[in-house]
């Protein structure tokens, strides 16, 4: 099967990608009148502009999605994707100015690299410039540049992970899936496998020592479609990404990793547009296309 190269219609994808180290950053520029939410399974998360999203809050709104490598250092590619977007007058308006919403997540993937290098403001207006609904490079690119699989032996047994896309249909209803595989553990098929693995010729679990190895896996995952949907909706079909992620990775949600799955929902586009009434059955497309997406990572 060929592997997806868009997300749902009216989603663009932009990569920057650097030429001297494994890093880079994506992101997801959304069709307005989105409706957006997430899921944190990761105990080392690294994040900004996610609380806007909780379901106590107003915003349902986002106007971009980056995901980058550096850690929390690369968070600031963020202020470019703001940049770009308020230079083109999206943003949640108010008489003052207009403000783009972009929530962010971040890889620590200074394990393939150089950790002094890392995405900055004008990486992510760069990415933003790049972003294009279809063709959508795959691979060791963007926040995948840097990305790694099969820590859970040890550090110096991993093999490299990657950006995926993937893509999930029943009968009318589709969803995409755009995923970062740098995981602490394996990348497995569905048949359980290794895609992705530990290199370590007895493997067996070893624990990574204190700081800083904990931060240096994370899985990060965006699923999309055109949908009707409220933001309960969305929570709940950002949290089975979060399942999907579970399915092919092993061992999956570590104390070691970041895990962080987002959901967006477009309420417009072409052909039938689902409802909150089909939201089991977009439910398990979701899990199915982000493991499908994690697998294409490494393919």
């Amino acid at each position: 099967m060929t592997a997806p190269q868009a997300l749902s219609p009216g989603f663009r994808v932009g990569h920057w990608t650097s030429s001297v180290a494994a890093t880079g950053c994506t992101v997801i520029l959304p069709p307005p009148g989105n409706v957006s939410g997430y899921d944190v399974r990761g105990s080392s998360p690294g994040s900004r502009e996610l609380a806007s999203l909780d379901l106590e809050r107003q915003r349902t709104e986002i106007h971009g999605l980056l995901f980058t490598g550096g850690s929390a250092f690369g968070l600031a590619a963020a202020d470019g994707v703001m940049r770009w977007l308020e230079e083109h007058g999206i943003g949640f308006r108010t008489p003052i100015a207009t403000i783009p919403i972009v929530p962010t997540a971040v890889i620590f993937d200074a394990a393939a690299g150089d950790p002094a290098s890392r995405p900055g403001p004008d990486a992510g207006y760069v990415a933003c410039e790049a972003a294009a609904e279809s063709n959508i490079p795959t691979g060791a690119v963007g926040a995948g540049a840097g990305a790694t699989a099969g820590k859970w032996t040890g550090h110096e047994f991993l093999v490299p992970g990657g950006l995926g896309i993937g893509a999930a249909r029943d009968e009318d209803l589709e969803v995409r899936a755009l995923a970062v595989a740098n995981p602490f553990g394996d990348v497995i098929g569905d048949d359980g496998a290794v895609l992705a693995g530990s290199t370590n010729p007895e493997p067996r679990f070893r624990p990574p020592p204190a700081e800083p190895a904990v931060g240096w896996n994370t899985v990060l995952a965006v699923v999309t479609t055109v949908a009707a949907l409220q933001k309960p909706d969305v929570r709940f079909l950002a949290a089975r990404a979060s399942d999907g992620i579970t399915r092919a990775i092993r061992p999956a949600h570590t104390r070691f990793d970041g895990d962080i799955a987002f959901a967006i929902a477009s309420p417009t586009g072409p052909g039938r547009v689902a409802t909150s009434a089909d939201l089991d059955r977009l439910a398990a497309l979701a899990s199915d296309a982000t493991a499908q997406a994690i697998r294409n990572a490494v393919a």
